[in-house]
């Protein structure tokens, strides 16, 4: 199945028209914790339609902060509430001596940091009663590395004990900007653990640099990347689109999801006709 990411942006012609057709909707909790009068309502009546998974922004899962359970129990409760089908995060930190620096910096690949950050995700799946999916972000500059990027990765998957949330268009940004191989790299993550995938486009700004900006349509070698995963995995995962500024036509966001779909079913039968 594929989803879309809910924006408030096309909210109101999302639901009274039948042009977008997603299998599920995806939100950032914090952006409606607390939310009331129309948006809730409008937020309502998406869930009575689509099932919800989310994608966190402040849990800043890197910080040297502590934990911030007040924030945990108020998306704990908003899981429940939603009954959210899963809660994913990033890989990644948001805030530093309490001050919220609004970005997904980088955390460094080092030994230190992966005990640091394996302990806090597995304290979070303990306050929570649930496994979270966290995910692969995009970076520009590595910070002080003792690791590669893969081993950083692969070993926060298994001592933290959580899942894997890859976003294909992020892996094509760092191996295009790092200079790596993109299908070799998601070929060495442990896609044992990969529970949801996010698709994307970006904005390539010179011959050496692509930033992700989650506000361009998807480009062919992402599709094919995207592909290239689904045979590795050899099974259904749920995809998302997302989409987070420069909203294009709800027919546009229709043909991206159908092409996204259209690549999985191609891969499942496949799939299934190989070990038939």
């Amino acid at each position: 199945m594929v989803g879309i990411g809910y924006r408030k942006d096309f909210s109101e012609e999302f639901l009274n028209s039948d042009i977008l057709s997603p299998a599920f909707i995806e939100v950032a909790p914090e952006n409606w914790l607390g939310v009331g009068g129309y948006w809730k309502k409008q937020f309502h009546q998406a869930l009575e339609r689509y099932p919800l998974f989310t994608h966190g922004l402040s849990l800043s899962i890197g910080s040297p902060d502590e934990l911030d359970f007040q924030f945990l129990a108020n998306v704990k409760a908003f899981l429940k509430e939603t009954g959210a089908v899963l809660y994913s995060e990033h890989l990644s930190y948001a805030k530093c001596d309490n001050a919220h620096l609004y970005d997904l910096l980088p955390i460094p690949f080092t030994e230190d940091a992966v005990k640091h950050v394996a302990e806090r995700i597995r304290k979070v799946q303990d306050f929570l009663e649930q496994k979270i999916a966290i995910e692969i972000v995009s970076y520009y500059t590595p910070v002080a590395p003792e690791l590669t990027e893969i081993n950083f990765i692969n070993t926060i998957l298994q001592e933290a004990d959580c899942e894997l949330l890859l976003d294909v268009n992020n892996v094509y940004v760092n191996a295009f900007n790092h200079r790596y191989h993109a299908k070799q790299f998601i070929e060495q993550l442990d896609l044992n653990r990969v529970r949801y995938i996010h698709m994307a486009g970006h904005e390539q700004v010179s011959d050496s640099l692509i930033i992700d900006t989650h506000g361009e349509a998807i480009i062919d070698p992402v599709y094919d990347l995207f592909e290239h995963t689904l045979e590795l995995l050899g099974r259904d995962v749920p995809v998302l689109l997302e989409r987070d500024f420069n909203i294009p036509e709800m027919e546009a966001l229709q043909a991206e999801i159908s092409r996204l779909s259209a690549i999985k079913e191609n891969v499942l039968k496949r799939t299934a006709h190989a070990i038939a």
